[in-house]
């Protein structure tokens, strides 16, 4: 969706410390007048596996390395970036990364994460984003085990001009999103986005009732959820991937939003997301205002990263 794009030396200065330390080592690396030997490309390997790219990730990119250098398609340091870049590029189609829209009615988004992550954030974000483009937007406050995050979901609407559904503390989940379903048709709503309680990924009877929720959204409106994102905090690397699979397992998650992207150096991650789990990073999060989240756009992602 084009309202959500960046341009790329936006997204080089909301990377700079991931760009930084994945530069920074491939330079080191990849000296000038340095020749391709094994030690060289088993340097790179750690190297790549450093900036948390992943082991599994790492391993095919190497090996494709190391076919192009025999076949002396790859035969001088200064070719291995580009390289990189291009069979990096190639891993995310396009259809993949566009948000799916309700061919009638309103666009359903169930957003689950754990707590500390920026799930609600990131919902704001999404809410901001989509109102400024003129769409009906109505978000659900079915995080009501936590006052706070009731109470956060509502400043936000607040301050962003979205409508917002919500019950009492303490109050069945389940309750407030057949209510939002309800309202959301109602009002004519463009988008309906669903907060989901901060839990643990191992917590089972957290992850039943997220299960219950979604089973109500589909039971009241066709097709529902149309997405079901995942947010992930990026500073957290690799552990990301193990909140993704659970995830994935109970409520067939269909996209990530990566957040705090911008506050880290291990943005690396987002490449083995895609190539471990299948699951297209449908935005990032690239810092603390409404308006900074993006589009994931792998060119722009993978120029601005090993720029």
């Amino acid at each position: 969706m084009g309202i959500f794009s960046k341009t790329a030396e936006f997204l080089k200065g909301r990377l700079g410390k991931t760009r930084s330390k994945i530069s920074s080592s491939l330079a080191s690396v990849l000296s000038l007048g340095r020749k391709i030997d094994d030690d060289l490309l088993n340097e790179l390997e750690e190297t790549l596996i450093g900036d948390d790219i992943g082991v599994q990730t790492t391993d095919k990119l190497m090996t494709e390395l190391r076919t192009a250098y025999r076949a002396r398609k790859v035969r001088t340091t200064d070719e291995i970036r580009p390289f990189l870049k291009e069979h990096i590029k190639s891993y995310w189609p396009r259809q993949d990364r566009q948000l799916h829209i309700a061919e009638t009615g309103p666009t359903v988004i169930l957003v689950a994460g754990v707590n500390g992550t920026g799930k609600t954030t990131s919902i704001a974000k999404l809410a901001y984003i989509l109102s400024r483009e003129g769409r009906n937007v109505i978000v659900a406050a079915c995080d009501t085990f936590r006052a706070a995050a009731v109470e956060q979901l509502t400043i936000w609407a607040e301050r962003l001009g979205v409508q917002i559904i919500k019950h009492r503390s303490g109050a069945d989940p389940a309750a407030v999103a057949f209510d939002a379903c309800q309202a959301a048709v109602a009002r004519g709503a463009d988008y309906l986005i669903l907060d989901t309680a901060g839990r643990l990924h191992t917590a089972k009877d957290l992850m039943l009732q997220l299960v219950k929720i979604r089973d109500v959204v589909a039971r009241q409106l066709p097709g529902a959820p149309h997405e079901v994102l995942l947010v992930l905090d990026a500073t957290t690397g690799q552990n990301a991937i193990s909140q993704a699979k659970i995830f994935t397992e109970a409520i067939d998650v269909t996209g990530i939003v990566l957040a705090k992207l911008d506050g880290t150096a291990r943005g690396g991650i987002v490449i083995a997301i895609k190539d471990q789990l299948d699951i297209p990073v449908k935005f990032v999060g690239l810092g603390e205002k409404p308006e900074d989240i993006a589009e994931f756009d792998p060119d722009k992602f993978v120029e601005a990263l090993f720029d």
